[in-house]
């Protein structure tokens, strides 16, 4: 094998890669094992461990020391069906936006407009602002748009009078864009605010909402309102470094005095008292080396008793480090401006219940207000500011609020050549800012305004002068990042668009764990049942197999690790499923390496000739099925596309280590003259010389297959499906009891009290039910969450001595049961045209196309007819949602695989054959029967892996695995009974030229049988 050292290189390079992502998990979750011992059971004692290893190295690796933190953003991080938490959608309300911009119009028409274009928002595909646009122009079709949304503030925006219809679309284009981005700024600092490990917040392109997930969320009330709270942008006063930092010694002081009291209290040894000098050079002296962020000097050398008689005496100070400066002649003196310290992030719940204790909170005064920096000062230090504000005005306030910024922008400062911002306030505004401006530049020192959203400062510049017009200039040590984000956060208070919770998946940490032990044990199951398969089938070389899907997985566990992807279920269903169809090039290859045994050739020339001829199936069969994995990646969400990120992964991992991992191996086995076996005795003759009469055949199975599709046909339109709630909007919860229920009396009590038919199903045990109800469906309001959940308990209830809790909810509005409704059936029409355009270029026969398209059609109507036929009937769930789309698309990705096989196997054979004017059927039945080893093993293979899936995966994934397993089965079919058959007749002469003509079972010599 040429290029040996270069692969040997590159699968040691690989291994080692994978092996330093994965080790980050394996030191998180010690860390995270060493918390819940300190907590036993107390979340907040288990938090407030985490958040104090943030910063300290618990990776040593010699060459370098990676904190906790560092560590926990490089694991393997787990989803929300494997991890519990909760899934939220946002919608930004653009119908509020709209009225907001056009100054709340009392216009009877313009209001209708509004209400009409949302209502048409649920079912079009359209965005809402031509929505609107629209239905304006039907309410008033000679009105103009200009006459509401020419106001002084929107002339910043060159909006007039006479603007035309299409320029204020324009313009409101640009601003729901603008509006999504603010909002998608502001939810992610509130989520980072809010601590979730591992939180995803993605925009949803071409639309108006935010996808949220919160791994290990347990206080749902509590992100609600989070989420869903109005941002509140203020301009505060500050106070400079020098008039606070009195008060912070005499906190220091009251501290250590609180502590010494506790200490005598508790016959405790007393820590040395000292007190502070009276000099402020003597009292930073005494503050024993507390820095600036950023100084060398924070990083502590003295002993554990030294550290904890500093903490004694300066509590306040051993956490936070006063903003210190040097003087002209080098001397330690107090620094300018509005930081009044700096406090490691680990450290700020410490310095926060400092604040909080009722002993601090009476010595700081009313007029003193203090806020901590939105991030910090570097990502090296990881050290927070604080500032202090000054409330003023009779409400003691901020000096302005956000709704006088009318607009904000990242520019750059044409002198320096250095980021800044740019914010235009409006006529209110600007006399207010003038006055403001001009009091703090007049100021020795000058003062600063801090901007501040939701209580946290994002920047606080220094006023340089008096401004009159209501436009400045905000410079400072930014980034250009950092500028757009802090014109984002400005714009944020103008005009706010509500957001609100349209979609919503709470999954509670049991029913996490049980994900979690289904999905191991299905995972391990797995790979043992197809690892003793191989040995059992293929002898020595099944052992070599088994090596190189071992390597598979590992390979895949650690290039997730190393994308930051999340693992959930149907990932790990997508790890299982890998493992099955992983050793379908090793069946390639070992087939063709028969093949070659059997024409005499030696182990060496064997090996080799039978990696080269199985190489033209193995690339089309995996890369039909990479282009389908990569359909699931691009319009798949949520569930979906941690599949597809998995499915893509493992095409990969499984072509290299099936050709080049097992090829060195076999080279490594020859130079030690080891004996090679690709079978046993009884092995060796399986399926070896069959010469079944497909072509024959085929119109039984035609007919077989039609009839089949009729039927599935007449209930898809008369039946139709049970849609899950992401298809049909609505609520799904899942109910536990504690003792076994009767399914009936359930549902009969849930429907008399919800008035509505809602469906009700065992989900698990017959003590666990999923209840999916329609009630209140166009409502997503949380009086309406409220009141569903109060009628579904009154239902549940009724079910006399028989405690029950609700495990999981999920609501789906119907906007997105729509959407995701079109995205999944463009998603499967998409895959079978895509698939035929790759065999049309690769094959060069349209023949080909049409047949792989009639018979992927013909495996997509059948699994949807038997999901409809036996809904209902059989004693698990045959929704279709989300899941079922991705087996649907795996089904076609595989029975394409299959199907490909034949393809290559019957154009080798035509440009052998063709010549000597043997018949098509000929050639395709031969191919058929040459392959079919292959094609059953790999499908064998796959279903029972498919079928410990099933079993033991859960009920989560329990039909989308029956929707695989079924689909497998069925394209296996397929491939041979309908794609190859139907490309014989496609090509014209599918019938034998003669009766007596037979094909023979040597391959490539085809001849006729003597008369």
């Amino acid at each position: 094998m040429q290029g040996k050292g270069l692969i040997n290189f590159f699968v040691i390079l690989i291994s080692i890669a994978c092996l330093y992502s994965l080790s980050f998990t394996f030191v998180t979750r010690k860390v995270e094992r060493d918390a819940v011992a300190y907590a036993k059971g107390d979340p907040v004692k288990e938090r407030a461990y985490l958040d104090s290893m943030a910063t300290v190295d618990v990776y040593n690796l010699g060459f370098a020391k990676f904190s906790y933190q560092y560590c926990k953003e490089r694991e393997l991080a787990l989803g929300l069906d494997l991890k519990g938490g909760m899934n939220v959608t946002m919608e930004i309300s653009l119908k509020e936006l709209i009225s907001n911009l056009a100054d709340n119009p009392k216009d009877e028409n313009f209001k209708k407009a509004l209400d009409n274009a949302e209502a048409r928002s649920k079912d079009s595909q359209k965005d809402f602002v031509s929505l609107f646009g629209e239905e304006f122009k039907k309410l008033n079709p000679n009105g103009k748009l200009a006459t509401f949304f020419a106001n002084k503030d929107n002339a910043v925006n060159n909006i007039t009078s006479n603007s035309s219809d299409g320029d204020i679309l324009a313009f409101l284009q640009k601003e729901s864009g603008s509006a999504i981005d603010r909002s998608f700024n502001i939810l992610r600092t509130r989520i980072d605010k809010f601590g979730v490990t591992s939180p995803n917040i993605q925009r949803q392109q071409g639309t108006n909402r935010i996808l949220i997930e919160l791994p290990g969320v347990s206080d749902e009330d509590r992100v609600r309102k989070l989420l869903q709270g109005s941002a509140k942008l203020e301009f505060w006063e500050t106070y400079d470094n020098s008039e606070i930092f009195p008060l912070l010694e005499n906190i220091n002081r009251t501290l250590a005095s609180t502590l010494k009291a506790d200490t005598k209290s508790n016959s405790s040894v007393t820590a040395a008292d000292t007190s502070a000098k009276d000099t402020t050079g003597g009292r930073l002296a005494s503050l024993g080396g507390n820095k600036a962020a950023g100084s060398d000097s924070t990083k502590k050398d003295s002993s554990t008793v030294a550290l904890e008689q500093a903490k004694n005496q300066n509590p306040l100070f051993a956490v936070l480090s006063p903003n210190i400066g040097q003087g002209p002649q080098g001397q330690q003196m107090l620094g300018q401006g509005p930081v009044i310290g700096y406090v490691l992030q680990k450290d700020t719940a410490l310095v926060n219940s400092y604040f909080n204790s009722a002993e601090i909170k009476a010595i700081i005064p009313g007029n003193v207000k203090l806020l901590w920096s939105v991030k910090p000062v570097s990502k090296e230090t990881k050290m927070f500011q604080l500032f202090a504000v000054k409330p003023t005005g009779l409400n003691a306030g901020p000096v302005l609020t956000g709704n006088v910024i009318a607009d904000a922008r990242a520019d750059v400062d044409q002198r320096t050549n250095n980021p800044q911002v740019e914010m235009v306030m409006n006529s209110e505004g600007a006399r207010e800012w003038r006055k403001i401006s001009a009091a703090a530049a007049a100021a020795n020192p000058k003062k600063a305004i801090a901007i501040v959203l939701d209580n946290t400062v994002y920047s606080a510049p220094t006023v340089q002068d008096e401004i009159p017009n209501g436009v400045s200039s905000i410079t400072g040590n930014f980034t250009f990042e950092d500028t757009q984000d802090l014109a984002n956060v400005l714009k944020a208070g103008r005009l706010p668009a509500p957001a609100k919770i349209v979609e919503e998946a709470i999954v509670g940490p049991t029913l996490g764990q049980a994900a979690i032990d289904a999905g191991i044990n299905s995972s391990v199951i797995g790979l043992v049942v197809v690892l003793i398969f191989m040995i059992f089938y293929y002898n020595r070389a099944g052992l070599v197999a088994n090596i190189a899907v071992i390597f598979n997985v590992f390979f895949i566990m650690g290039i997730l690790a190393s994308l930051g992807a999340v693992l959930t279920l149907p990932g790990i269903a997508g790890i299982v499923l890998t493992m099955g169809t992983a050793v379908d090039a090793n069946v390639l290859i070992y087939e063709r390496i028969r093949e070659e045994y059997a024409l005499g050739k030696g182990v060496r020339q064997a090996i080799s000739d039978g990696y080269k001829h199985a190489m033209p199936s193995i690339l089309d069969s995996q890369i039909t099925t990479f282009l389908v994995g990569l359909i699931l990646y691009i319009f798949g969400t949520g569930p979906i596309l941690g599949f597809a990120t998995t499915l893509l992964i493992g095409i990969i991992t499984s072509l290299f280590t099936a050709i080049f991992i097992t090829r060195i191996i076999f080279e490594w086995m020859i130079k030690k003259d080891m004996k090679i076996s690709v079978s046993y005795p009884w092995s060796d003759h399986t399926l070896k010389n069959v010469n079944f009469g497909f072509i024959k055949n085929r119109k039984k199975f035609y007919a077989i297959s039609i009839a089949l599709t009729i039927i599935s046909l007449i209930s898809i339109f008369t039946k139709g499906f049970s849609l899950g709630v992401d298809f049909s909007g609505g609520r799904t919860y899942t109910v536990k009891y504690e003792k076994a229920v009767n399914l009936e009396e359930v549902r009969d009590h849930v429907n008399g009290t919800f008035n509505v038919t809602s469906e009700v199903k065992t989900f698990g045990g017959d003590n666990q039910l999923r209840v999916t109800t329609p009630y209140l469906i166009d409502q997503t309001d949380d009086a309406a969450d409220k009141q569903v959940l109060d009628k579904l308990n009154e239902g549940l209830a009724k079910v006399q001595n028989n405690p029950y809790q609700i495990v999981s909810s999920q609501k789906v509005g119907p906007t997105i049961a729509n959407d995701i409704k079109v995205s999944a059936i463009y998603s499967v029409i998409f895959s079978i045209i895509v698939i035929a355009l790759y065999i049309l270029i690769r094959f060069r026969k349209w023949q080909y196309s049409i047949a792989a398209a009639i018979s992927l059609a013909h495996d997509a109507i059948i699994l949807l007819g038997i999901f409809s036929l036996f809904d209902g009937i059989l004693p698990f769930s045959l929704d279709l949602d989300q899941h079922f789309i991705a087996a649907v698309l795996t089904v076609l990705a595989y029975s394409i695989n299959d199907t490909v096989v034949v393809f290559d196997r019957i154009r080798e054979y035509l440009r052998e054959h063709r010549a000597k004017n043997e018949p098509i059927s000929h050639v395709v039945n031969t191919a058929i029967n040459k392959t079919l080893s292959r094609t059953i093993i790999t499908s064998l293979t796959v279903i029972f892996v498919l079928a410990v899936l099933f079993v033991f995966g859960g009920e989560v994934i329990r039909g989308f695995s029956f929707a695989i397993l079924i689909g497998i089965i069925f394209g296996t079919y397929s491939s041979i009974f309908i794609a190859s058959p139907v490309f014989a007749d496609l090509q014209g002469d599918g019938e034998e030229k003669n009766t007596k003509e037979i094909a023979s079972t040597e391959r490539g010599n085809l001849k006729p049988a003597k008369a």
